[in-house]
């Protein structure tokens, strides 16, 4: 392997195991935030031998004993408690280095998951919401702090500042490393399911990158959420979220080309998405509509996305039934990003004009000026009513803005079939 392949593994590595590594070290030395710098330590490490050694065999193995190392280290130089010292010596005895079972990484313990126990620290009632949310997506997600603004649409020094202040807080109240239990397990739901589908979401289409998706993250979303559901089986909110991800997770197989290029909902080979994981999806759909009539914002979502499961083609979707529960979903939990995918809907229902004046009524929206979907969305729109020249503008307007490099060419594309139409001046 060449210099460059071995840090394209290292990176690929890092993305698919600092969650687990830094939710081990955090057991460990219980401070999330030397946690992460253990975990960091061990990254350049990596970085300094990999590429005369060669990737190891187990990576995710390697970099947990090498932090414990790190830790150790520094344990000793701070003159912490012998207690932790020896705790964490005996634990690297007990299992040989480099020797870590696939059973042992996989393995859901049901309270005792180390990732778990990370979610619900750094969802701590200490901690700000939003605070809580871009730590979460930095501890467990492995995002930047760049991609983690992109998701929030906030600048990247505000995301920056938060992550540095929620470690801050939780090591100077030394927060316990655990999973509430009780009226406080109830209390922090919330929040956790909010980070939980961030993390999803960013599997699903990656803000940043060479990929369109990141499965990992998805996965690593969908085995939190299932933990959750079983840990609070009253909650209709923790199935409605399982629901939603099982469904959306369906179409995984289906969003992607031959060459990892996008494909769109209405342009998917339904029978390439997954039933099984639609089964379940509807059934946790079903069990949340049960606890709760009252639909809250992941089971609207989640009511939506059956509409797409149901339908055997896309003809087949029932928009007027989706339009209703953006609606819905708009009266609960108001943004402007679920007016922009209400507009979408209204679109394939009712036609591109009054879509097209509920796009245009957001784009004084501040939080929408850098998202690329919204010039997107109203690419389409103007493309279906002819104007293509102002559809090709919008078009190269969101390739500008999205950092995916997948998006980005899917856009573009889009801009050059708009150019080939083109005979004249746009309309007025």
């Amino acid at each position: 392997m060449t210099a460059t392949d071995i840090h394209r593994a290292i990176d690929a590595v890092w993305r698919i195991e600092s969650a687990r590594l830094i939710a081990g070290l955090a057991r460990m030395v219980r401070d999330v935030g030397l946690a992460e710098e253990l975990a960091q330590d061990a990254l350049v490490v990596a970085l300094e031998q990999w590429p005369e050694s060669g990737v190891p065999d187990n990576p995710g193995a390697w970099l947990m004993t090498t932090a414990k190392h790190r830790a150790i280290d520094r344990l000793r130089r701070s003159k912490l408690i012998e207690r932790k010292h020896e705790e964490i010596a005996r634990d690297m005895e007990d299992e040989p280095a480099f020797a870590f079972s696939e059973v042992e990484l996989a393995a859901d313990d049901h309270i005792g998951d180390d990732m778990l126990r990370l979610v619900f620290t750094a969802c701590h009632p200490l901690l700000s919401m939003d605070a809580r949310v871009a730590l979460t997506l930095r501890l467990l997600g492995g995002l930047t702090t760049d991609e983690i603004a992109r998701a929030f649409l906030v600048p990247e020094p505000t995301i920056a500042q938060r992550i540095v202040r929620a470690k801050r807080t939780l090591s100077e109240a030394k927060v316990p490393f655990e999973v509430p239990r009780g009226e406080e397990l109830q209390s922090r739901l919330t929040s956790v399911l909010g980070v939980i589908y961030l993390i999803f979401n960013e599997g699903y289409s990656a803000t940043a990158g060479d990929d369109w998706m990141r499965p990992a993250l998805c996965e690593e979303a969908l085995r939190l959420g299932r933990i959750l559901a079983e840990l609070a089986p009253q909650e209709a909110e923790v199935h409605g979220l399982v629901a939603l991800m099982e469904i959306q997770a369906s179409r995984a197989g289906a969003r992607t080309g031959p060459s990892g290029e996008p494909i769109l909902l209405l342009e998917q080979n339904r029978a390439r998405w997954d039933r099984l994981l639609i089964r379940r999806g509807l059934a946790s759909l079903e069990r949340a509509e049960i606890l709760d009539e009252q639909r809250g914002i992941y089971t609207s979502q989640a009511a939506i996305a059956a509409c797409h499961a149901r339908a055997r083609t896309a003809e087949a979707t029932d928009w007027r039934r989706i339009v209703t529960l953006y609606s819905e979903l708009a009266r609960i939990a108001p943004s402007p990003v679920v007016d922009l995918n209400r507009a979408v809907a209204v679109s394939m229902a009712f036609g591109p004009v009054p879509a097209l004046a509920i796009v245009d009524a957001l784009t004084s929206e501040p939080s929408l000026a850098n998202y690329h979907l919204l010039p997107s969305v109203r690419g389409d729109l103007l493309r279906k009513l002819g104007r293509t020249s102002e559809a090709k503008a919008e078009f190269e307007r969101a390739a500008s803005l999205t950092r995916n490099a997948r998006e980005r060419e899917l856009l573009l594309d889009r801009a050059a079939d708009c150019a080939k139409t083109i005979d004249g001046p746009a309309s007025p």
